[in-house]
């Protein structure tokens, strides 16, 4: 702002409000402009966690607001343990969970190490690689329920060319021991990118003339890669672990997009279990608790990788 919009902006101001606020310490005018967007956050994030944890210690259902509601005490919680279901979405989670960062961090890890060498064509190929993170999961999951599909999908006469099967004769996302794998292939798919970025970020942050100190003492290329750039780059694969653990323990519309949380109850995720307690069968209290577990579930697991992540960048 040039210094003739500055005195025009104060002539124009009213001596009242300019003499209250010559008043104003550096602090207060600091909170005049943040307080706002710190009420906004309480309203958006906070209100609606106290009401969702009132909730889970009643019978309250969405679909009768004119019904009491009565106080069941911890009785949501109780049964939340020793309810099948839930452990069996727990399970489904956790498959889902380890095998889509195991997936993503070995290919993307391995990626960011090829483009780092900075060959002919490395943007395009830079490019072409990050596009499936740009898409909308609404996309991703259509594109890939035509590719999956028995008669007509590309993916089973790809598995068929490879394994000399009948492009017919399995379906991936309508069997049982199928399709959790064709959720994992998708979400694999689509956020390896985004590992890789993080890690060639990090490969692309380590000085040269630790390499060329490493030549110099006749280190290999092998050793090198051990104790330089995995060591170095750990903190960077530490956090996209984090970023992607906890977007996939919540994971909701590419799983419904793809297959509903079926065959049954076999790619039944977490949150789509939740959805079902709080939408279909309409046990706004009973959900309400669950969505409680899984934000301390959530919570207390990522508190737990930060120090860890903390203590590697430390070292």
């Amino acid at each position: 702002m040039s210094e003739k919009t500055v005195n025009r902006v104060a002539r124009a101001t009213p001596v009242r409000i300019a003499r209250k606020i010559r008043g104003f310490s550096d602090r207060a005018i600091a909170w005049i402009f943040v307080g706002p967007t710190i009420f906004l956050l309480l309203a958006i994030n906070i209100f609606p966690l106290i009401w969702t944890v009132n909730l889970s210690f009643t019978d309250f259902k969405a679909n009768r607001i004119n019904r009491a509601v009565e106080y069941v005490g911890t009785r949501n919680y109780e049964r939340i343990l020793n309810d099948p279901d839930v452990w069996l979405s727990m399970q489904a989670t956790a498959h889902f969970l380890f095998w889509t960062i195991f997936f993503q961090v070995l290919i993307g890890f391995t990626l960011a190490w090829l483009i780092n060498k900075k060959f002919k064509g490395n943007d395009l190929w830079t490019t072409i690689i990050v596009l499936p993170m740009m898409l909308s999961p609404a996309v991703v999951g259509n594109f890939w329920t035509f590719l999956y599909q028995p008669q007509i999908g590309l993916f089973n006469y790809v598995v068929a060319f490879l394994t000399g099967r009948d492009p017919s004769s399995f379906e991936m996302l309508g069997s049982v021991d199928l399709a959790p794998w064709s959720i994992v292939i998708v979400d694999t798919w689509m956020w390896t990118p985004f590992v890789m970025l993080i890690c060639l970020a990090g490969m692309r942050s380590i000085p040269d003339y630790i390499y060329e100190a490493a030549e110099i003492d006749r280190a290999s290329k092998l050793r090198q890669f051990f104790t330089i750039t995995v060591p170095m780059v750990l903190p960077f694969l530490m956090l996209a672990v984090l970023f992607r653990g906890i977007e996939n323990f919540k994971m909701f519309d590419l799983v419904v997009q793809l297959t509903g949380g079926g065959p049954g109850s076999t790619t039944e995720l977490a949150s789509i279990h939740l959805k079902r307690e709080a939408f279909e069968k309409w046990r706004t209290g009973y959900s309400s608790a669950i969505a409680i577990v899984l934000f301390v579930t959530v919570f207390g697991l990522a508190s737990i990788y930060v120090k860890a992540l903390n203590k590697v960048k430390e070292r």
